[in-house]
């Protein structure tokens, strides 16, 4: 399928896991693609791409982004809001900083690039955002209270953009992973003091029996993006193995 041709999208978070899988995915169906890494460090993970350092903390480096996309390749159709990370920890374990740095990362950074990539969707006609939100958005897990704050943001955000936009033919939806079998879950594992206990419960979670594969996100994501999904906006869709079902 070439669902995306003569279409540009930006993906941030792409240098591994989701962000990685989803410029793939675009790409083979089209797309020009503007895959975003947080340090000039991780720019070889998206040689392949039009890769471009994007802090999504800095309205700086969202402003010359979405310059980039205007100047190179005449505007934007999606963005992929994926660039995040976690922390574990409990309410009393969570610090003032903490607790900052997530919800800049996860919450505000997709903000400010839903905020600049707005008037560039609304000069193409219209366009979609997708925005990575978590199972954690809508079921509550053990010592993931920023985490899961920061992700339910997203979501409540997501659903309030959707109606801002819908004049502007610009569709917003997010996805609600569950587990994943990418670096970032990895180092949670490895943290632990049982990595392996602690890989077997989290598994047990997801009916399913195991940890998702990063391309079947992106294939979530690809659908939400594309005009297959022109009457869904506003759609937080869980894509967790039937976690939020158990």
């Amino acid at each position: 399928m070439q669902r995306f041709e003569n279409k540009v999208a930006l993906v941030t978070g792409a240098g591994t896991g989701i962000g990685q899988a989803t410029a793939v995915r675009l790409r083979e169906e089209g797309a020009v693609v503007i895959a975003c890494v947080e340090r000039d460090s991780q720019l070889d993970a998206v040689r392949d791409f039009d890769g471009r350092v994007l802090d999504v903390t800095r309205q700086a480096d969202w402003d010359s982004a979405m310059g980039h996309a205007r100047d190179a390749h005449g505007g934007l159709d999606v963005l992929v809001n994926n660039a995040g990370m976690i922390t574990i920890g409990a309410a009393e374990e969570t610090s003032d900083e903490a607790w900052d740095r997530i919800i800049d990362v996860n919450l505000t950074g997709g903000f400010r690039g839903c905020r600049a990539a707005i008037p560039l969707l609304r000069a193409r006609g219209g366009g979609a955002i997708v925005n990575l939100a978590s199972i954690n958005s809508i079921r509550g897990n053990h010592r993931t209270v920023a985490y899961s704050a920061s992700k339910g943001g997203v979501m409540a955000m997501t659903m309030a953009l959707a109606l801002d936009l819908t004049a502007d033919n610009i569709r917003v939806n997010c996805v609600c992973p569950g587990s994943i079998d990418t670096a970032m879950i990895e180092q949670m594992f490895h943290s632990a003091s049982e990595p392996d206990v602690l890989r077997e419960a989290v598994i047990a979670k997801h009916p399913i029996g195991r940890l998702a594969r990063a391309p079947e996100v992106a294939a979530l994501i690809a659908f939400l993006a594309s005009d297959d999904a022109s009457y869904m906006t506003g759609a937080a869709v869980p894509v967790d193995g039937g976690r939020s079902v158990r």
